[in-house]
């Protein structure tokens, strides 16, 4: 697992790029997933609400999504909003639900282009009619995109899917549609939400912080981590570069010698 302490000069992250290229060493995973952290931080160092961080985080995820598709990247998982993030004051959560509207309003369109599919993993059923109404409407019109798969967890809680997952196959087998035995690792996955997603190959996390915060638990079982100190607002294609430089240059083993 790596800290990035600060950025490296931009030049020198196209030069290794394109080594690692040359030497066809270069390895872009099939599943990224992105803990968005660091927004209210953004906003404080200038002295701004913290609405005005998600905003900015909202942007940039608006372009980070168009890098990775660029780095043919095919399943982005971002981290929106989680089940503890219910507990934020009002006006924070508001303008949060508020923002989800405003975002697909004004990038549908974009989106499309870019051939986004986009796909949300949680209790969405929690969220405001309206904004449920959005994420729904967002889901249905992008299901035949298939150059890049977004999943944005919201009202999302990995501990809580889980739990989900058990009562699912519980179900099953009351009904008679499963015999307990039936239930393995690999199975288990179908009544996730991401059920059908590959487990991601990596994980970035933004903001300093070094924890995965009750996100994928399962799914993150031989994932790579990357953690960086950069404010999510601020995260950039180069530092995306660097984080993919990382990965290349890693030796996933899945437990063997």
């Amino acid at each position: 697992m790596v800290e990035r302490k600060s950025r490296l000069v931009a030049g020198s992250f196209s030069e290794k790029i394109i080594m690692i290229k040359q030497n066809k060493q270069i390895k872009i995973p099939k599943h990224l997933a992105v803990i968005m952290d660091g927004n209210g931080r953004w906003a404080k160092k200038r002295a701004m609400p913290r609405k005005f961080g998600h905003r900015a985080g909202a942007e940039n995820l608006r372009k980070f999504i168009r890098w990775c598709a660029d780095f043919s990247i095919k399943y982005v998982t971002v981290y929106a909003f989680s089940t503890e993030n219910w507990q934020r004051p009002d006006d924070e959560v508001q303008s949060l639900m508020k923002l989800i509207i405003e975002f697909f309003a004004k990038y549908d369109k974009e989106l499309e282009a870019e051939g986004v599919r986009l796909q949300f993993f949680g209790n969405i059923s929690d969220l405001p009619a309206d904004s449920l109404a959005t994420v729904k409407k967002a889901e249905e019109e992008s299901k035949d995109r298939d150059r890049i798969t977004l999943n944005i967890a919201l009202s999302y809680g990995s501990r809580q899917e889980i739990v989900n997952a058990a009562k699912m196959f519980a179900e099953d087998v009351k009904s008679g549609k499963k015999d307990i035995n039936d239930l393995n690792v690999n199975n288990f996955s179908d009544y996730l939400y991401s059920k059908n997603v590959p487990d991601p190959d990596l994980l970035i996390r933004t903001g300093e912080e070094k924890r995965i915060s009750n996100f994928l638990l399962w799914q993150l079982s031989y994932c790579e981590f990357y953690f960086s100190n950069i404010l999510w607002p601020d995260f950039s294609k180069d530092d995306l570069e660097a984080a993919l430089i990382e990965f290349s240059e890693r030796e996933r083993r899945f437990g063997r010698v």
